[in-house]
């Protein structure tokens, strides 16, 4: 299987290729900048390409020549959740990329979404769900899903629509919790600000993610929503307390030193039934 990986540099791209590789795939790994992707361990076991896949010279038919399929990840300017280049930008540069792939042959695309396309809905979030996004990131994200919709029924292919929970781990955003907690620990502070910590989220370490993507991939023949996540509601102090313990460091919490955020309900996860369905787990 030879797989078209978009991002391949970004935080789920390099975890994604290197689970693609691990499972004997070809990867065909896209960048816009050659630069990050030298220092990535997996370079020499992939067919490598510097492009900007929203550039309008770009040839779509020599990119996706002799693909099985597109995991498509990248998507520019990430966490600025709120600003509006996501749907008056990426929202029609995506579109016409996965579109020129489909025409150009790729018979299956996988989507990396977002849990922001529930808004600010609580508890727990089904793929039955209904989206109803209430920032610009995720009303791009569902309105590119409603589009590619309308595109399988003029040209018919495979598309997996994985919605992406809260991911940590090596190449996070240094402005996360954790990444922000790592740096503060290394730097020996005394004391750390964060929120209150009580806001509940779906927690998933991104090696596992990058796993489950892979196996997605892998199931040729499903089609549709899939939530990619744990399952289980954890909140932000117990997965900093849980950090400090991993590290043997006993760094103060300042709780409520930050207000929570105004883009997404106080508590809330996935129900990954579906995912554990296609992965062969039991509930």
């Amino acid at each position: 299987m030879k797989v078209l990986v978009t991002g391949a540099t970004g935080f789920v791209g390099r975890h994604l290729v290197a689970a693609l590789l691990a499972r004997g795939c070809e990867v065909r790994a896209v960048a816009r900048n050659a630069e990050p992707a030298q220092g990535m361990p997996w370079i020499n076991h992939v067919e490598f390409v510097a492009a900007d896949i929203h550039a309008a010279e770009l040839n779509v038919v020599a990119l996706t020549e002799g693909i099985d399929a597109l995991a498509h990840l990248a998507w520019p300017g990430l966490p600025n959740y709120r600003a509006l280049f996501h749907f008056e930008h990426n929202l029609m540069a995506d579109y016409r990329f996965i579109k020129s792939a489909v025409e150009a042959g790729v018979s299956q695309v996988l989507v990396a979404g977002t849990c922001f396309e529930y808004g600010m809905q609580s508890g727990p979030l089904s793929e039955s769900t209904e989206p109803r996004p209430s920032n610009p990131y995720g009303l791009a994200k569902h309105t590119l899903h409603l589009f590619l919709q309308s595109l399988q029924q003029e040209q018919p292919f495979t598309l997996q629509w994985a919605r992406l929970f809260y991911l940590h781990g090596e190449g996070q955003n240094p402005n996360s919790l954790l990444a922000a907690l790592d740096r503060a620990i290394d730097a020996g502070e005394a004391s750390f600000n964060m929120s209150a910590g009580e806001q509940l989220r779906d927690f998933l370490a991104i090696e596992t993610a990058a796993s489950h993507l892979a196996a997605i991939l892998h199931q040729r023949d499903f089609d549709g929503v899939i939530n990619c996540a744990s399952g289980h509601p954890v909140s932000a102090r117990a997965l900093v307390e849980q950090r400090l313990h991993e590290r043997g460091a006993t760094l103060a919490l300042n709780l409520g030193h930050y207000p929570y955020p105004t883009h997404e309900p106080l508590a809330f996860w996935a129900v990954t039934e579906r995912l554990q369905q296609l992965l062969g787990e039991s509930p």
